[in-house]
């Protein structure tokens, strides 16, 4: 992609950024185990998602789901049903974006920005969500076809080869202190981070936001034309 070197690049985590995977996870994880257990079992999920991804970073995402929806069945000392032991992965797919996503993204391609994803998942999991979020993307770097999830760097050196962008003219956005901005920031990544949880900051973000509904006019301050 030689011919693009002057173009500028927003990459982009998926989940928790542009998809509401707090929703999507929580609502299958309620309907396993009840309202009761919803906020705890999501708490505990998000402790062993990146324990099993470190553990094995070549294994498909919908593995990691299945192994992580097992994992907190067992902390929790619940039984998961039968035939339940996919059902984050069956789920994927519906898991809703959040109503902002497909208007600043469609604005960010009017300014001419290239939109690429960088996703801790699977092609047909991503395919999915990016038909949800109906705008289109330069391409999307999976984790299963990279052999490692973030923070690991693969996924950045990944982009770096096929884009052959400018880093100049690159910047990172997601919602992730740990996956995401971390690495960014030891990468020499600008990253705007989507702070919709309202945590506390580290890692030094070139921006933080709420959501993305200011992310047109902070990345044009970030990258000129």
């Amino acid at each position: 992609m030689s011919e693009l070197d002057n173009s500028r690049w927003a990459t982009f985590d998926c989940y928790g950024t542009l998809v509401d995977w707090n929703r999507g996870i929580g609502d299958e994880l309620e309907r396993l185990f009840g309202a009761e257990w919803r906020e705890r079992a999501l708490s505990r999920y998000h402790e062993l998602e990146p324990e099993i991804e470190a553990r094995e970073p070549g294994a498909a995402y919908r593995q990691v789901l299945a192994e992580t929806l097992t994992g907190v069945a067992e902390s929790l000392g619940r039984e998961l049903p039968a035939g339940e032991r996919d059902a984050l992965g069956r789920s994927l797919p519906d898991w809703p974006v959040f109503e902002e996503v497909p208007g600043a993204l469609a604005e960010l391609r009017e300014r001419g920005w290239r939109l690429v994803i960088l996703s801790n998942t699977d092609r047909e999991f991503i395919e999915a969500s990016m038909e949800r979020i109906g705008v289109p993307f330069e391409l999307a770097i999976v984790a299963s076809e990279v052999g490692s999830y973030k923070p690991a760097n693969g996924h950045w050196r990944e982009f770096a080869r096929v884009t052959d962008a400018d880093p100049g003219r690159h910047v990172h956005v997601a919602a992730s202190l740990f996956h995401d901005v971390d690495p960014c920031h030891e990468l020499g990544i600008p990253c705007v981070w989507i702070n919709r949880l309202g945590e506390a900051a580290r890692g030094e973000p070139a921006a933080e936001l709420s959501d993305l509904r200011e992310l047109p006019h902070t990345l044009e301050g970030l990258v000129g034309r």
